[in-house]
Parts: structure tokens; sequence; C-alpha cells
């Protein structure tokens, strides 16, 4: 007789900052303890996660699976593997929530391939927040995780985005890791007319906190460092007004 299969846990990590008590549902805590075998973008983050919601979790007594952008087909299926054996398995991003402009997707997919049941549970979003914090439309929205790298396909894409937003009121949102967020931003401002309007939304769950919308005239002459911070850029139009 085959194993019990067992099942796949998205785990959502903090956005940063130390604090897992006012982020994360009790009951995040109590699932993610109880696991001992784990799916990780980052082997070091996810260790201090689990440490940071249980001092004494058992880190020697754990398996860690990389899963990332350099993981193979063939250690995806060893994870796939190791749930067909009967092993609950929980995936952890570096931030936020596994599968959203992270990894865990492939994973999750072969698993429902296979019948394994998959187990989303409650956490910070990025660009959730941001969405729900901007004035913008929730009704109607793409979110584009990030943009190019070559500077002529990120302007063609934000200036798409731009037209897309004035002919039909969808919100367009996109990030940028933190060493590029001033390239981002200049292009915005350099590129974009001066009435679309910009929310900025800036260390998210974190005391130093700030989002803003104004439009692109407004932000020229408001604009802030953001080269440490992780950033939600969100192009969209104010609704009700």
């Amino acid at each position: 007789m085959s194993p019990k299969k067992g099942a796949i846990y998205l785990i959502p990590n903090t956005l940063g900052g130390e604090s897992t008590h006012d982020i994360l549902p009790g009951q995040v805590a109590e699932i993610t303890t109880g696991l001992r075998c784990f799916a990780v973008e980052e082997v070091k983050s996810a260790r201090r996660l689990l440490r940071k919601l249980d001092r004494t979790f058992p880190i020697d007594d754990s398996t860690f699976f990389p899963l990332n952008k350099r993981t193979s087909k063939d250690d995806l299926m060893s994870i796939l593997l190791h749930v067909l054996n009967g092993h609950d398995v929980g995936i952890i991003s570096e931030a936020g929530c596994p599968g959203i402009a992270d990894p865990g997707a492939e994973l999750v997919a072969l698993c429902h391939s296979q019948g394994i049941h998959v187990y989303p549970m409650v956490g910070p979003s990025a660009f959730l927040l941001a969405l729900m914090a901007s004035g913008f439309s929730g009704q109607s929205f793409r979110f584009h995780g990030y943009l190019p790298k070559e500077r002529k396909d990120r302007v063609r894409a934000m200036k798409d985005m731009e037209i897309e937003t004035r002919r039909s009121g969808i919100t367009h949102l996109f990030m940028d890791t933190p060493f590029r967020n001033m390239n981002v931003l200049e292009d915005l401002l350099n590129e974009l007319g001066d009435s679309t309007e910009l929310c900025i939304a800036s260390n998210l769950t974190l005391p130093q906190q700030r989002i803003q919308t104004m439009t692109v005239a407004d932000w020229r002459e408001n604009a802030r460092d953001l080269s440490k911070s992780p950033v939600v850029f969100l192009i969209g139009k104010s609704q009700g007004l």
C-alpha cells in the first residue's frame, strides 16, 4: 500500500522587520512550527522566520530544499516525491506570499497534477496592501511583478500601462529591486504625462511605511529616496474624482 500523501502549505513571510505577532496570524505560526520540511527561496531567511515564530524551533531536525530560479526540474521532482511519500512541506519565500512574484508556482502546479492538497495561509502581500491603500481601482487591476531591466523596454512597458489606464481605468502594479528603484522612479517622472497618477508604497508593514498617491507633476516636486526600500509602484486613476 502506498503511503498517504503529504500536503503543501504556502507560508507567508513578513515584509521585513523583526516582529511576526502583529503581521502573521497565530494559526500560521502553529501550523508552520509543526512542519519539519520546507521548500525555501533562501535558507537563511527561512530559518530566521522559523526562529521568530518559535525561539526553540528545531532547525537541525528540519530539511530545507532550495526553491528559486536556479531550481531544476529534477530538484522539483525530488520535493514532489517527498510529499508523495507522506511528508507535509511548507513553501517559504524571502518576503511576502509564495507564488506571487516569488518562487512556488511550479511546485504547486506539480502537486495539483498529483492530487496533493495545497493550503494557502493568510499573510502580507505587498501588492495587495499597496492596491488597498492607493485609491485606485481594485476591481480591475494587473500585477506585472518586475519590469524589464533594459531601460527602453521598461519605458515602453510604463507607457503602455499609462495608455491603458487612461482608456479603461485599470490599475497597473509593479516593483523592482531596491538598487533599481531610483532608475524606475526617474523613468516614471521623465516619461509619463503630468496628469498621470502614480502611487508609491514603500516599506509596507514597517514603522517607516509611506504610501502616497499624486500626479506625476506633483511627484516631480516631492520625489524621495527609494534606493534602500522595498517599493510597489502603481499607475491608476483615483476613484470618484
